[in-house]
């Protein structure tokens, strides 16, 4: 098994980049069907979401445009419990079918977040695309609407995910040794 060192912890391969890669195409199939006929603005949460957004955007078939927000509730390796807007919105949004895109949900204060902030933009529609789901994690009631993979609530880095800034650049996810 692979393992790999990071700061100061250890982390083994929980999810190769073959399986990732294929949940991205799974999701960019459904928007495809699901979204062509629609006004899309794309909003990608920073910094975790970088490499989902730009695997999912280039397999997406059409017209859309994309945006990011960069928001922040970690602190280390567990969540903060609060969420801090860093770089708004600067687009209009009025009219638009927004999909935001996540690259984990575990307990929805982020979502939550984001949803309560663009709703007073007066989107048409708010849609969620996460690459990675806690679902024994996740407290909230928002339905999402693309998930890639279910995970179990370990904390992991990789693809995008970070250990206090570390770590985003793997193409495969990796959590940590207990």
């Amino acid at each position: 098994m692979k393992k790999i060192k990071v700061k100061d912890k250890e982390f083994i391969l929980s999810i190769p980049s073959k399986t990732i890669q294929e949940a991205v195409r799974r999701i960019a199939e459904k928007m495809n069907s699901d979204l062509k006929n629609k006004d899309v603005l794309f909003i990608g949460i920073l910094n975790g979401a970088f490499m989902f957004a730009s695997d999912l955007f280039r397999m997406i078939d059409f017209k859309c445009q994309i945006t990011f927000l960069k928001l922040a509730s970690y602190v280390g390796s567990s969540s903060s419990g609060t969420v801090q807007q860093l770089i708004g919105l600067n687009q209009n949004i009025t009219g638009k079918t927004v999909v935001i895109l996540e690259d984990i949900v575990d307990t929805g204060i982020t979502i939550e977040n984001i949803i309560k902030q663009l709703k007073g933009y007066e989107p048409a529609e708010i849609k969620i695309a996460t690459m990675l789901l806690k679902p024994d994690a996740y407290t909230k009631d928002i339905p999402l609407d693309y998930i890639g993979l279910e995970i179990p609530n370990d904390f992991i880095i990789g693809y995008g995910l970070d250990y206090n800034g570390y770590g985003r650049n793997y193409e495969d996810i990796f959590s940590i040794v207990k």
